[in-house]
């Protein structure tokens, strides 16, 4: 029997979060070291299939499937081909360091060490599970710790207001696509939810056009689609710093991947329908939300909607119906996902010190954060897709897929051209946050902040190290996606 590594990878944090709750109430450091534990595990296991996938065959990999309950058709089934392999990699290197950013937590350790694991345990199955039930209940798993965590542990003035927004657009949008996913099961007439059976089914085309939209939307809402997206940038505003890490990181990416595998991959005429309509709502994402972060003068808030409008390039990728599109959403979720992560924890490591977040009120921070300040560099140069950096490769893939697509919407090109603008907007509000925020004259109450921590630095550093590596070295990452990317569309039949 073949070691379950994608089992190990999903639950090591769950096991690690159940020893936290086990642990005395007073204690204060062996939360903090459980968590670190049990998300290191599943970071080196990720690193472990990223390097073991083999490139050249392609498909579903590290397979496991048990029953689970056969008497509907579900079973425990996981397995990822080169997309899944990278996003489980983006969540294990986040986590971990989510959960290095959070050690100056000392209010309810135990319990925000096992919400903050329990949603990675989620966010782990919703990349990995190829089973429809099983994957609704990881995408949920998902929504109750990010309540409780902000809820308790967020910016107080907003916290219980994002919370329970957050929570209602996600809950609302996959109830939604929970109704799509049992006319899928019932329309197929296979009486299962394994996608891999499922994939092979040519259901009506009547059927994927009335459905397409219903379930592509209802977990898009998750990667904050326009005009559904306000529920984001308030929930980021409200939530602890690994939580937006987390929700900007890899959360947004469930929605779009999660869209992509049961819309795309299961109703591909409905796509091929619907998508030409829908990326206008995309390229809404991208310019609403980069005006909004040019005049936004909320440090949190600017970089949330920065998030946004980034999510916004990666649903056009997988609008674009080609390799090339595909490859690049696929990337610059991998991208994105470093890159939101770095600029909230730099956020919170400014916010955590000055308790301020309006970037005017601040200046001069590279006096006492030097280390912050390079890693909102060097994210900020990935964002606006600067050569060398994982970034640029993501967006040219994107552009250039929807260039390529003229023959499914001839508007197409000029949808590339006005969502590549937003790298210009891009810029400016990323220079206008470094100016204000860590150049200039240091405000003379802040001379003795505390500086940058060593966990801070080694989460700092293994961030930039990826997006470099992967701008610089692009075989590391292009070829495992685009394995996963020419098996799907074989599958489909070219798309």
């Amino acid at each position: 029997m073949e070691f379950p590594v994608l089992s190990v990878i999903i639950f090591a944090p769950a096991v690690a979060a159940v020893l936290i709750l086990l642990l005395p109430k007073d204690r204060q450091t062996e939360p903090k070291v459980l968590a670190a534990a049990g998300s290191f595990i599943s970071f080196v296991l990720a690193i472990w299939i990223f390097l073991a996938y083999d490139r050249g065959a392609g498909g579903y990999q590290f397979v496991e499937k048990v029953p689970w309950f056969p008497a509907i058709g579900s079973s425990y089934h996981v397995g990822v081909n080169g997309m899944g392999v990278m996003l489980v990699l983006l969540n294990g290197i986040l986590l971990f360091c989510a959960v290095l950013i959070s050690w100056r937590i000392d209010e309810r350790p135990r319990e925000f060490f096992a919400l903050l694991l329990l949603m990675g345990v989620g966010v782990f199955g919703a990349f990995a599970l190829l089973d429809l039930l099983l994957l609704v209940l990881f995408y949920e798993l998902v929504l109750f710790p990010i309540y409780l965590l902000i809820v308790n542990w967020g910016w107080k003035p907003l916290r219980e207001y994002g919370a329970m927004k957050l929570t209602l657009y996600l809950l609302l949008g996959s109830l939604v696509a929970v109704v799509g996913i049992l006319a899928i099961f019932f329309t197929s007439g296979l009486g299962t939810f394994d996608m891999v059976e499922l994939e092979g089914v040519a259901l009506p085309v009547s059927f994927q056009r009335t459905w397409f939209l219903p379930i592509f939307l209802g977990f898009a809402v998750l990667a904050s689609i326009w005009p559904f997206y306000s529920w984001s940038p308030d929930g980021y505003a409200a939530a602890p710093t690994a939580v937006s890490m987390l929700h900007a990181g890899v959360l947004k990416n469930v929605g779009a991947f999660t869209a992509f595998r049961v819309a795309v991959l299961l109703l591909p005429e409905g796509a091929r329908f619907w998508m030409p309509y829908v990326v206008f709502l995309m390229v809404m994402n991208v310019v609403y939300a980069t005006f909004v972060a040019l005049v936004h003068t909320d440090f949190k808030y600017i970089i949330g909607f920065a998030s946004v409008a980034h999510l916004g390039v990666v649903l056009m990728g997988f609008a674009s119906l080609n390799e090339l599109g595909w490859s690049g959403a696929v990337t610059m979720m991998f991208a994105h996902g470093i890159i939101a992560a770095m600029t909230f924890a730099v956020v919170g490591m400014v916010y955590d010190r000055t308790h301020i977040r309006e970037i005017k009120q601040l200046g001069g921070m590279v006096q006492r954060l030097p280390w912050a300040a390079v890693g909102f560099i060097v994210a900020g140069l990935a964002s606006m897709g600067m050569p060398g950096f994982l970034g640029f490769i993501a967006e040219v893939q994107v552009f250039l897929g929807l260039w390529r697509a003229a023959d499914l919407a001839p508007w197409y090109p000029v949808i590339a051209i006005i969502s590549a603008v937003g790298i210009v907007g891009t810029a400016a509000y990323t220079l206008r946050a470094l100016q204000y925020v860590f150049l200039g004259k240091l405000n003379p109450k802040y001379a003795d902040l505390p500086g940058t921590s060593t966990l801070d630095k080694v989460a700092l550093v293994l961030m930039s190290a990826v997006l470099i590596l992967g701008g610089v070295f692009p075989f590391l990452v292009t070829p495992i996606v685009q394995s996963g990317v020419q098996s799907v569309l074989a599958l489909l039949g070219g798309a």
